[in-house]
């Protein structure tokens, strides 16, 4: 496993129960800040094998970033037991869910 997807796990591994983290945030905090694509690929083949809360991650403006209907239902309803609630656009709230993580 490459150093930056180790890091890239153990961020997100760090997001506590009603918070949240951007793609671009979590490429940040793992140390290459123009890496949010490879997040998402991480997030993608990785998710279950590794035990990644992979619902906790969302795009720069809040939104849920997952298009098909299932996925994005399962992600919002996730989110919504853990606490989190959403804004009329569906987007959460950032100020108030965001979590910085103290690596």
């Amino acid at each position: 496993m490459q150093p930056f997807t180790k890091k890239a796990i153990e961020v997100m591994k760090s997001i506590p129960k009603g918070k949240v983290m951007s793609y671009g945030q979590v490429a940040r905090t793992a140390g290459s800040p123009r890496s949010a694509r490879q997040v998402a690929r991480i997030l993608h083949s990785m998710s279950e094998t590794q035990d990644i809360p992979w619902h906790r991650i969302v795009n720069a403006k809040g939104e849920i970033a997952i298009k098909d209907g299932e996925g994005r239902f399962t992600q919002k309803l996730l989110l919504e037991e853990e606490g989190l609630c959403f804004e009329e656009e569906g987007k959460v709230a950032l100020s108030r869910y965001q979590h910085f993580p103290e690596l």
